[in-house]
């Protein structure tokens, strides 16, 4: 029987500005940065899509203070345009994984709508979790930021001092796959990377060799210790549990 491979995209974006109340879009707001990392069968791959855009518009002071992505910085950016075709084919088919899930699939379908006016949504070539609506299912009534995740699943986000679409989108692999099981085995290589990234930022790995674990076993004196030990547990107590 042939292995079935379950691909996901675990992806997130940086705009021109935030939602207000009625919608993302109604200020003309843009994306920026899109970064997505792949992972299949719970497996995270190292390959990527991680890409900075020329939005032709002002980055909002509130945004900029978010993430930090001035227009000085993007104004030599491509346009969404000129890479929806490769993220379409990066994305195409998997199982998106995003953490507040509307606010990005809304301004990716209105991108891709500028872009060209007949492009299907998002969600008829791809199936999509909200990792939101799952942290708020486990810890109801509890902020479910990814922060407060990281704090939570004891994940390592010390370099994360602003948001960013590529280091948010890896630091999301990590949670979810810590909210939904772990992840069984680390096997991240070198990305050579079908997707483009402008950044420089490849996402690497230490492997997991279990195997390679060195295996310290007691000695006679530290057995014999310990079972002093247990003699001293079973006297005091009238029974000793680790001998049951």
């Amino acid at each position: 029987m042939s292995e079935v491979h379950q691909r996901q995209v675990v992806l997130d974006t940086e705009t021109t500005g935030m939602n207000q109340d009625v919608g993302p879009h109604w200020e003309g707001h843009r994306i920026i940065e899109i970064g997505c990392v792949e992972v299949i069968n719970r497996r995270l791959t190292g390959r990527h899509f991680h890409v900075y855009l020329q939005p032709d518009r002002p980055v909002d002071p509130e945004a900029f203070e978010v993430h930090g992505i001035s227009d000085d910085f993007l104004k030599d950016k491509p346009r969404f345009g000129e890479v929806a075709q490769d993220f379409i084919e990066f994305i195409r088919g998997a199982e998106l994984v995003i953490h507040n899930a509307p606010f990005d699939i809304g301004f990716m379908d209105f991108e891709f709508r500028m872009w060209n006016p007949q492009q299907p949504s998002t969600e008829t070539f791809c199936s999509v979790t909200d990792s939101l609506v799952l942290a708020r299912r486990m810890f109801p009534g509890k902020r479910n930021n990814l922060d407060v995740l990281c704090d939570r699943f004891f994940i390592d986000n010390s370099g994360r001092t602003l948001h960013g679409a590529l280091l948010d989108a890896e630091i999301l692999a990590d949670v979810y796959l810590a909210m939904t099981g772990g992840q069984t085995k680390l096997n991240l290589v070198a990305s050579g990377g079908d997707g483009s990234d402008t950044g420089g930022n490849e996402i690497r790995r230490l492997a997991l060799a279990a195997d390679a674990l060195p295996v310290i076993r007691a000695s006679g004196e530290e057995l014999q210790a310990h079972e002093g030990r247990l003699d001293l547990v079973e006297k005091k107590g009238g029974h000793c549990l680790w001998r049951q």
